[in-house]
């Protein structure tokens, strides 16, 4: 599995553009330097990922999506870590 930092939530995200997201149905837009880490922990363009998948998301100081890993069958099923 692979680390996460502590303030990245668990939530299902939806890919309605290049550029916006929807989060529990509140769009979002990605943030000018947003990364997407896909199940390998590879980098990959927003206009490569369509559709919903469970993320673990990160968003910035002005409410837009900043860091977004989609995760992985055992890495949605971990329980999330005691903080």
């Amino acid at each position: 599995m692979r680390p996460f930092p502590a303030g990245a939530k668990k939530v299902e995200m939806t890919f309605v553009a290049v550029g916006k997201v929807s989060v529990d149905g509140k769009a979002f837009l990605l943030s000018p330097g947003a990364q997407i880490r896909d199940t390998n922990n590879r980098i990959v363009l927003p206009s490569y990922v369509n559709g919903e998948h469970m993320v673990r998301v990160l968003i910035d100081n002005i409410g837009q999506v900043h860091r977004v890993w989609i995760l992985t069958p055992e890495e949605i099923a971990a329980p999330d870590p005691k903080q």
